[in-house]
């Protein structure tokens, strides 16, 4: 007998199915070549071959003088098949090691694995000479009965419709508050400028501008230092830090326990100490019943969270589309394949309904009219015409005659056809397009990396940069006071210094946080 050896060559350049018709019919006609298989997707040729007439350096050439790039791949265990099962009626360990040594000893059975605990087999088997069929009825000739394990075909972990939900809820709670804060903010502004008009045209003592300043309805105290301003700020800010918030805080918290800092930490950091500070200062002027109201930071959560959360429902809906796009695909995979037997003059012998995982390499498959084709495969047998589109987005169908290959997922229109089966499970072409699709999307740009790398530096730096800022307006507050009275308008005058000085640099330093908050490199 020769012995038959097996390798992979990485093959680029290839387009359409053509070139992958070209290349296997002009190797099989070298002498050493036993056969080989070209996967279109993947790029990769299987080939079996002679090592006493041929080696694969010598097989990447040929490849290479019809013009496509060819390189041996290393390590060919990705030939391997690997086989998921469940098996059930095993009581002991001594079940566990009947099964493992009598698949072990089985031809073409390379690694098995069989835990008690969660009733699961792992085997690992070489699709040349065995296939998934033959291991579950070795396994059922032992007394056990044993079922694939289900995959999941819904898709359901391409499911962003939770997430799109939650964000969506979190921004219109964030909005409904928004908008009324957004309104006293404007009010205020407008007020404002006309105040400062009045008193540039007028000439008015400050003591005059307090006043009228206070006979505005907003600014109205409804208790010694707590104005109206003030207090619906607050009623409107605190669903919105408690609801609208919830979700960033509990990622900033988990950020927090893997001792890591993500945006979420600046959000919550931000709108906390903004949220805090400002609940603060109400409650001292109130005790101290300081006729003039503080300068609270109320607007800043709610107009954050707003702003954040608009970003992520934004951007999981846009995940949602490029994962609809996978789910479609993968739900285009036939569940089923209708496997034969075929005697001499291929006459039918028996045919049996399989789950499409179970299909192996070189198994008959019929595909009746108006079928799915399970599996990749050449036609045996029959004429038909069928619809490719979902590859080629070709709407014309496609006639397939004996010789002809035809694609997995792609729909038989009007004559049955026996296919023998060329790629099975993941090697199918679909199963290669969904598996780029997903190695796409999980994969990140190097762009991205770099950005995600200097966001994880980013929130340390701000937070010690908002840190600096407050001791550098208190350093320079004590040593010359009047820099801070020319930047702290309209403080009372009878408050002490040291408490203006402490509250000016608390302002600057909440500024830091907030305006650095949303941190644009990140969100870009």
């Amino acid at each position: 007998t020769k012995t038959i050896s097996k390798c992979y060559v990485q093959v680029t350049g290839m387009t359409c199915a053509s070139c992958v018709a070209n290349i296997e019919r002009n190797l099989r006609r070298e002498d050493g070549i036993h056969s080989i298989l070209v996967a279109l997707m993947a790029g990769k040729a299987e080939v079996r071959y002679n090592p006493a007439l041929i080696h694969p350096a010598a097989i990447a050439e040929l490849i290479r003088e019809l013009g496509f790039g060819a390189a041996v791949l290393e390590n060919c265990g990705e030939g391997d098949g690997i086989l998921e099962l469940v098996v059930r009626g095993m009581t002991c360990a001594s079940c566990v090691h009947k099964i493992e040594s009598t698949l072990m000893k089985t031809n073409g059975v390379l690694y098995c694995s069989v835990a008690l605990a969660t009733n699961k087999a792992h085997i690992k088997y070489d699709p040349e000479v065995i296939g998934p069929r033959d291991v579950i009825q070795a396994i059922k000739d032992l007394g056990f009965t044993t079922s694939l394990v289900k995959k999941d075909r819904s898709a359901s972990h391409l499911d962003h419709k939770q997430e799109i939900r939650q964000w969506k809820r979190s921004f219109v709670v964030s909005l409904v508050f928004c908008i009324p804060v957004m309104g006293l903010m404007i009010y205020m502004m407008v007020m404002d400028s006309q105040l400062s008009d009045a008193h540039t045209h007028h000439n008015m003592s400050s003591e005059e501008m307090q006043a009228l300043h206070s006979s505005m309805f907003l600014e109205h105290q409804l208790i010694p230092g707590l104005s109206v301003m003030n207090f619906l700020s607050f009623l409107l800010c605190v669903p919105v830090q408690m609801f609208g918030g919830w979700h960033f805080y509990i990622q900033a918290y988990r950020a927090l326990k893997h001792r890591t800092a993500n945006m979420d930490v600046l959000i919550v950091l931000a709108t906390s100490v903004a949220f805090v500070y400002s609940f603060v200062i109400l409650l001292v002027a109130m005790a101290e019943k300081a006729k003039v109201n503080p300068v609270t930071f109320f607007d800043t959560p709610p107009m954050l969270f707003v702003f954040i959360s608009l970003g992520r429902w934004l951007e999981h809906v846009a995940k949602g589309k490029t994962s609809e796009a996978l789910a479609r695909l993968i739900s285009l995979q036939a569940t089923e394949a209708t496997i034969v037997t075929l005697g001499p003059d291929n006459v039918l012998l028996s045919e049996e309904q399989v789950d499409v995982e179970l299909v192996q390499r070189g198994d008959i498959v019929k595909v009746i009219p108006g079928g799915k084709f399970p599996v990749d495969g050449r036609v045996i047998e029959g004429h038909s015409m069928v619809d490719e589109s979902l590859i080629t987005g070709e709407a014309m169908p496609v006639t397939k005659k004996p010789g002809s290959t035809v694609i997995a997922g792609s729909i038989n229109q009007n004559g049955s056809l026996l296919i023998s089966a060329t790629h099975v499970g993941a090697d199918t072409t679909l199963s290669q397009i969904v598996q780029l699709v997903e190695e796409a999307q999980t994969s990140k740009a190097p762009i991205q990396q770099f950005a995600d790398k200097l966001s994880g530096y980013f929130v340390p730096s701000i937070v010690a940069v908002s840190v600096v800022t407050l001791f550098a307006w208190i350093i320079i507050g004590f040593v010359d006071f009047e820099i801070v009275e020319k930047y702290f308008l309209g403080y009372n005058k009878s408050i002490s210094a040291a408490e203006v000085i402490i509250r000016f640099a608390f302002q600057a330093s909440i500024t830091v946080l907030c305006i650095a908050c949303p941190c644009s490199l990140g969100l870009a």
